[in-house]
């Protein structure tokens, strides 16, 4: 989910910049998913780039969102850091370091990708992006297990933001009161194999159930142990599980 949301952040400054550009193809590919037909169109672009230095800017960055979201984080980081380093005027230069925070992120430093976000921040606190930023920061408690930082900065999206993309769009947005952690320890195509060892867990008697799950359409049943309040707890859960010979996976 996280990484949809960065592709919708961006839908309107992109349709909104129309310039008479040899850009054109890049944007077009980018809008529809096709992220490889992008970098090479984008590439293509930078190399003969002939159009007004103004304007470059918007090329870069456009080619470092694709990369970003194709998976290339560390292309997409060097791509936004000569945007922060090489235009400073630049319209796209808070995007730009959104942007960088994010390849951290993705790639699971969260303390750097936090850095990024609260530089953003404290250099610009009127900033069009701060709903963003705050749903990052609100990610990064969750991963970072600091429910307490995670629920501060939903409540701030919800209060000062209750119609803002990150609301919207993501269904899975935790609630106040939601906030939880659990302990995955298997996932099945078969919700019947699903049901099976929620029953065996169940029949020890831990807290387990079945979560269905939907990736690029195809449907599949976790198995999940415990609804706990702090990581710690959850990190004891799991290796009482791991002991007993199961798979497991803490979540968030």
């Amino acid at each position: 989910m996280f990484k949809k949301i960065i592709l919708f952040i961006v839908l309107v400054m992109l349709a909104g910049n129309g310039y008479c550009l040899n850009i054109d193809k890049v944007k077009i590919c980018f809008l529809s998913g096709d992220y490889k037909s992008a970098i090479s169109e984008g590439e293509k672009a930078l190399a003969n780039y002939s159009g007004h230095p103004a304007y470059l800017d918007e090329l870069y960055y456009i080619l470092g969102l694709t990369y970003l979201k194709d998976g290339n984080y560390l292309r997409a980081s060097d791509i936004f850091e000569i945007i922060l380093k090489e235009f400073r005027n630049s319209t796209f230069k808070d995007e730009a370091k959104l942007g960088l925070g994010d390849t951290y992120f993705l790639r699971g430093d969260y303390d750097k990708a936090q850095r990024y976000y609260e530089e953003l921040l404290n250099s610009n606190s009127r900033t069009k992006l701060k709903a963003q930023l705050y749903y990052r920061f609100s990610q990064i408690g969750l991963q970072k297990g600091d429910t307490q930082a995670a629920r501060e900065y939903l409540d701030k999206l919800k209060k000062d933001f209750p119609s803002n993309l990150e609301v919207k769009l993501n269904k899975d947005l935790y609630s106040l009161s939601d906030i939880y952690y659990t302990v995955q320890v298997g996932s099945f195509v078969k919700s019947a194999n699903a049901t099976n060892l929620c029953n065996k867990l169940i029949g020890k008697g831990y807290d387990a159930y079945a979560q269905e799950a939907e990736t690029d359409g195809s449907k599949t049943y976790r198995v999940k142990v415990g609804r706990l309040s702090s990581r710690l707890e959850a990190v004891e859960l799991e290796n009482k599980l791991s002991s007993e010979g199961y798979p497991t996976k803490i979540y968030p």
